[in-house]
């Protein structure tokens, strides 16, 4: 299998997916200032965008944790995270007491999305 083993490479996947069952789910449920930010970006019906990709998000975290097509469920994430990525934490536009809150969850992100690729080359 490589450099680490089974046991540890589907307990990285579970704890991956979890994380997206939990963000997904929370969105899907509340929303929050997330639809005021698609809305800002023209995105048609906002609310229902949001509660869809957190929807997404939480078949995509199952579908890891539970091994099954594991590779379609990383992809699919990355391909929500970084649209999700650019437009819900731009800390780039911000300043003070703003910037540095975007700024953690900007890259918090891309931490997700290196782990989503390294779950990929699980799956090859």
């Amino acid at each position: 299998m490589g450099a680490i083993g089974w046991v540890e490479r589907r307990t990285g996947q579970a704890l991956l997916g979890a994380v997206f069952i939990k963000l997904g789910f929370d969105a899907a449920r509340e929303p929050g200032p997330r639809v005021d930010k698609a809305a800002a970006l023209g995105v048609p019906n906002p609310a229902l965008a949001v509660r869809g990709n957190g929807a997404a998000m939480v078949a995509g975290g199952a579908a890891l944790v539970v091994n099954k097509v594991p590779r379609l469920a990383a992809l699919g994430l990355i391909a929500s995270m970084v649209p999700t990525t650019l437009a819900g934490h731009p800390f780039w536009d911000l300043e003070g007491a703003e910037r540095k809150p975007q700024e953690i969850q900007f890259y918090k992100n891309l931490g997700l999305m290196g782990g989503l690729i390294l779950a990929l080359q699980g799956h090859r």
